[in-house]
């Protein structure tokens, strides 16, 4: 028996590793269980009681509901962080590629550019793309053969093109690994387990988002470009007077341009006093066809404007008109209002707001940013702290403009426009404008996380559902276990008694395949299931070797014991030799292969090596055991 114990307290020892790594996997599916019976009951009770809550509100109020149950027992963010980890394909989620435009940001880089450039790198995005290509190369050619130097429009006349090229190089190549980055920081601060974010090619990185429960504020949190700026809102006559510059024109009414041009509230205030004396007035005569922009929209005395959601369009088209363009400072632009500002007939109206073009200050400053509640309104804020650059300049921004309106603007939109009473030291600001705290904490992860220094585009976006994944799951499992009985069936039935100890071996090489999964954090994905599957199947492969080497060592005569010794020892080559091949592509596999080629290939190679060690090491150990106890073993 002391021959056994060190090879006994091994296999007890990995046996037992192996359930202790697979007991939070079972205490996360009861918890799982008891917290699907909880929202089950509150998605009832929410819609009795307010049966027009809209699907995103009920999200958010469920996705509260159960942060509270798990904040409430870190036992179960304790289970769900050790458990196996299922992928996309097995519990739902989103999947989602994204391409970082490098070609706006080399118009970015661009000095002066003109028509002729703008044609060139269009073209050269259009065969960047359809050659999956990097855009430099390509643009540089261009222009190479349109006789126009680098210099031009990049870096310096001192500088030889080489130099320049690799710069640019650099540049495009960072902006995408700091997309990847950026992305990387958002999902990890968002709170999204297992997430998987990949490069594929030179532009394109992909991200997939097991679990998520809103897709469109993923969707958001992942392509927002998390560009934060501090603009000047224009002072109420001027803006009210551009506007009514705007629908003068519109109306075929003479607009002095260089007077519209000039960037003055004295010269705004002079062309609109009388307009601006009684906005009811405005309104009112905003039926007829003298004022066809004020048709769409409602001027406020604050400067602003009120427009409906349908017409926005409308209001982006006429402000591109070359006509209007002509009456509009080019150092002003008109942006819209995060959210509706009210609703009528159901249909949102945002507003209008006139600001500066260049910004005071932008969110490269922002060293921390909060999404909280504030205690005196009791509104989702989102708070922000600045490094001492920011903090001095904004103390003189602010200090300067006091009494002025200073709008807050992310991604091109308003979020809030507040009026600056003091002077503001310290370098604190904050955004208002957002619907609940679960918006105010994904917009911080914004601002937290950076902006992208290039465009981040969606081109393909695709939806799992829970339970096409718990489908998936349910499929999967029945069929590792189908395999295993008929593998199983077939082993006892052809090896009779080897054939059970075969199937014992069987066994524990798909607990331990799950034991290390959990263990060592993996993902299990559909494709990983069949790796299981297929591992089953080449499990008892080196049995079937071992089995048949005994069988013919006891067909030449020699005992039960020197016929186990003489088997084993003999099968080992060729057990060896088959199972190196396979693991060899499992690891080509899993390095140049992408998520469901790497799920694949990890179990299998899991499961090469747990499968050697139920053959080679608890198999013999059964077998040996049993001719020692005396014990007759059959093999078939």
């Amino acid at each position: 028996m002391k021959e056994f114990r060190f090879r006994l307290i091994l296999i007890v020892g990995v046996f037992a590793l192996s359930l202790y790594l697979l007991y939070p996997t079972y205490q996360d599916y009861l918890n799982s269980d008891k917290i699907s019976k909880v929202l089950e009951e509150k998605e009832k009770s929410t819609k009795q009681a307010n049966p027009s809550v809209s699907k995103a509100e009920l999200q958010r109020t469920l996705k509260r509901v159960e942060d509270s149950l798990k904040s409430a027992d870190p036992s179960i963010r304790d289970a769900r962080a050790k458990r196996i980890k299922l992928g996309l394909d097995l519990q739902g989620g989103m999947r989602v590629v994204l391409e970082v435009n490098t070609a706006q940001l080399l118009g970015k880089l661009a000095n002066n550019p003109d028509d002729k450039f703008r044609t060139i790198l269009k073209e050269a995005q259009e065969e960047a793309d359809r050659e999956d290509v990097a855009i430099v190369s390509v643009l540089v050619r261009k222009l190479a053969e349109n006789n126009i130097r680098l210099s031009r429009y990049f870096g310096s006349v001192r500088e030889d093109d080489a130099k320049i090229v690799s710069d640019l190089e650099t540049q495009t190549e960072d902006a995408v690994l700091r997309a990847e980055e950026i992305i990387r920081n958002r999902v990890d601060q968002y709170g999204v387990a297992e997430p998987s974010i990949q490069r594929q090619g030179n532009r394109r990185i992909i991200v997939e988002l097991p679990g998520i429960a809103n897709e469109e504020e993923a969707r958001q949190l992942i392509q927002s470009t998390a560009l934060l700026e501090f603009r000047l809102v224009k002072d109420p006559q001027f803006a009210f007077g551009i506007l009514q510059n705007i629908n003068n024109v519109m109306a075929g009414i003479e607009v002095n341009t260089d007077s519209a041009k000039t960037d003055t509230t004295k010269a705004a205030n002079d062309s609109t006093v009388a307009a601006n004396k009684d906005t009811a007035k405005t309104n009112q005569t905003a039926q007829n066809n003298e004022n066809p922009l004020f048709k769409i929209i409602q001027p406020l005395e604050s400067g602003d404007a009120l427009i409906k959601e349908t017409d926005k369009a409308k209001f982006e088209e006429i402000l591109s008109r070359p006509e209007i363009q002509r009456v509009v400072p080019d150092n002003i632009d008109f942006l819209f209002s995060a959210k509706p500002m009210n609703f009528v007939d159901g249909e949102g109206v945002y507003s209008i707001i006139c600001v500066n073009k260049n910004a005071e200050l932008t969110g490269g400053v922002i060293t921390e940013a909060v999404g909280n509640i504030d205690p005196n309104s009791s509104k989702a804020i989102v708070t922000m702290a600045m490094n001492s650059e920011g903090s001095l300049e904004w103390a003189r921004i602010t200090g300067a403009n006091i009494k002025k309106r200073i709008a807050i603007v992310l991604d091109g939109v308003v979020y809030s426009a507040p009026v600056v009473n003091n002077k503001i030291t310290g370098g604190r600001s904050q955004i208002e404008g957002m619907a609940d705290l679960n918006e105010a904490k994904n917009l911080a992860i914004i601002l937290n996380a950076g902006a992208f220094s290039a465009p981040v585009e969606v081109i393909e976006e695709r939806t799992v559902g829970p339970s096409l994944g718990e489908d998936s799951v349910n499929s999967g499992f029945m069929s590792a276990l189908l395999g295993y009985l008929l593998v199983a069936g077939f082993m006892i039935f052809y090896y009779q008694k080897s054939g059970s100890i075969a199937a014992v071996a069987l066994f524990t090489t798909i607990l331990f395949i799950l034991g290390v999964l959990a263990g060592f954090g993996a993902t299990l994905t559909l494709p990983g299931i069949a790796g299981i599957v297929l591992t089953i199947g080449m499990a008892v492969d080196a049995n079937v070797l071992i089995f048949e080497r005994i069988r013919e060592e006891l067909d030449s005569g020699k005992t039960t014991k020197a016929a186990l010794e003489g088997g084993f020892s003999k099968a080992y080559s060729a057990i060896w030799d088959s199972n190196i091949t396979t693991l060899i592509t499992g690891i080509v596999l899993y390095q140049f292969g992408t998520g469901p080629i790497q799920g694949f290939a990890l179990t299998l190679m899991i499961g090469l090596a747990t499968s050697l060690f139920g053959a080679l090491v608890i198999t013999k150990m059964i077998m040996e055991l049993s001719v020692s106890k005396g014990a007759k073993i059959s093999i078939g």
